[in-house]
C-alpha cells in the first residue's frame, strides 16, 4: 500500500487495548478502512501487544497525547465509568468516537455525549455488537417486513456462568450497575432496535445479589436480574440476565419474538458465547436462516469505520442510544 493511499485514510487512535480492545483494533487492521496512528494503554504488555498488529502506532500515555496525534477517530475500550468523559473530550475536539458499551451509566451521561455528537457533526457509534451477527440482521429483517405479523411477546435472556474479572465492575459507582448495565444491555437494545424502538409504557424489574433483593442503584451491583418492560405497541418483554448463574453450561442467551403470524428466535449453541444460530417458526415447523460459523465480533467496529472512512458525520438515529440508556434507568429505578 502506498504511502499516499494510506495517509488518505481516516487516523484513528485507541484508548484502551486490553482483550476487547485489541480485538476491535485486530477487526479494523483486518478491514484496512482506517490508518491506526497511535495507541494508549496502562498496561505496557498490552500496549506492546497492540503495537504489533500496527507497527507504525505511537504508543502515548494519556489521551491528550493521543488526541494531539490529530485523529479523525478514537475508539474506547476502557472502564465504564470513563467511557462518557472520554468520549465528552474526543469529541469536543471534533474526533469521530467509537465507544464500549455502556457509552455511559446514566441516560443523563449519554444524552450528554450525544448531544455533543451533534453539536460537532461528529460520527458516534457503541458496539452494540449484537445486532451484527448474521443470525439478528436477518430477523431484524423479517420481523420489519411484517412476517410475524403483529409482535406482542418478547422474550431476552443472558445467563454468564463466570461473570466479569475485573473488580470495576462490582462497584456501582464506576460500573453504573452489574449484569442488567453488563448484559441487559444488549437485551434490551436488541427488543427496541428489532421492533423499530416503540416507546416504552412500564418497566417492572427484581435485582438480586448473591440471591438478597437489591433496592438501590447505589446498594450493589446485581448478578440477576427479572424484568418486564410493556411497550407502546401492546408487546410484552420479557427479561432475565445473570452473572455466575448455575446454568449446567458457559452461557444461555436468547432473543425470541412472537407475532400472529409466527415465531422467531436467536439462539446460543450448545452454551457458546459466539456460535448463535437464528431461525423462524410457523406452529410447529422450523426455519433455520443462520448457523455457525459467524465471526461477527468486529462488525459493529468495521462498519463504524467504513462510514468514517466515507466523511459520513452525526446520523440521527444515534438519538436511540437515549432511548436504551433511559430504559436502563427505568430498569434501575
Amino acid at each position: 500500500m502506498s504511502a499516499l493511499r494510506r495517509e488518505l485514510k481516516p487516523r484513528v487512535g485507541f484508548l484502551g487495548v486490553g482483550w476487547i480492545g485489541r480485538n476491535r483494533m485486530e477487526a479494523l487492521v483486518r478491514s484496512e478502512q482506517v490508518q491506526v496512528v497511535g495507541l494508549c494503554d496502562p498496561c505496557a504488555d498490552a500496549a506492546r501487544e497492540a503495537q504489533a498488529l500496527a507497527p507504525g502506532a505511537k504508543c502515548v500515555g494519556s489521551l491528550d497525547a493521543l488526541l494531539d496525534l490529530g485523529l479523525d477517530g478514537l475508539v474506547i475500550a476502557t472502564p465504564s465509568a470513563v467511557h462518557a468523559e472520554q468520549s465528552l473530550r474526543a469529541l469536543e475536539r471534533g474526533v469521530a468516537v467509537f465507544c464500549q458499551k455502556p457509552l455511559g451509566r446514566t441516560a443523563t451521561e449519554v444524552r450528554r455525549v450525544v448531544d455533543a455528537a451533534r453539536a460537532k457533526d461528529r460520527l458516534l457509534g457503541v458496539d452494540l455488537s449484537y445486532r451484527f451477527t448474521t443470525g439478528m440482521r436477518q430477523l431484524h429483517e423479517r420481523i420489519q417486513a411484517g412476517a410475524l405479523g403483529h409482535v406482542y411477546a418478547v422474550n431476552l435472556v443472558f445467563h454468564n456462568a463466570y461473570g466479569p474479572d475485573k473488580p470495576w465492575f462490582y462497584d456501582p459507582k464506576q460500573a453504573g450497575g452489574g449484569c442488567v448495565m453488563d448484559l441487559g444491555i444488549h437485551l434490551v437494545d436488541l427488543a427496541l432496535w428489532t421492533l423499530g424502538f416503540p416507546a416504552v409504557e412500564a418497566v417492572s424489574t427484581r435485582r438480586f445479589a448473591q440471591g438478597r433483593p437489591l433496592g438501590s442503584r447505589e446498594e450493589g451491583v446485581e448478578d440477576f436480574a427479572a424484568a418486564q418492560l410493556l411497550l407502546g405497541t401492546g408487546a410484552s418483554v420479557q427479561l432475565a440476565c445473570s452473572w455466575k448463574l448455575p446454568a449446567g453450561c458457559d452461557a444461555v442467551i436468547e432473543a425470541a419474538f412472537y407475532g400472529t403470524e409466527g415465531g422467531a428466535a436467536f439462539r446460543n449453541v450448545d452454551g457458546s458465547f459466539y456460535d448463535f444460530t437464528a431461525d423462524v417458526f410457523q406452529g410447529t415447523k422450523r426455519e433455520r436462516l443462520s448457523t455457525p460459523p459467524d465471526a461477527w465480533g468486529g462488525r459493529a467496529a468495521v462498519a463504524w469505520a467504513t462510514r468514517l472512512a466515507k466523511g459520513e458525520r452525526f446520523d440521527a438515529q444515534t438519538e436511540r442510544l437515549v432511548d436504551v440508556a433511559t430504559t436502563l434507568d427505568r430498569l434501575y429505578a
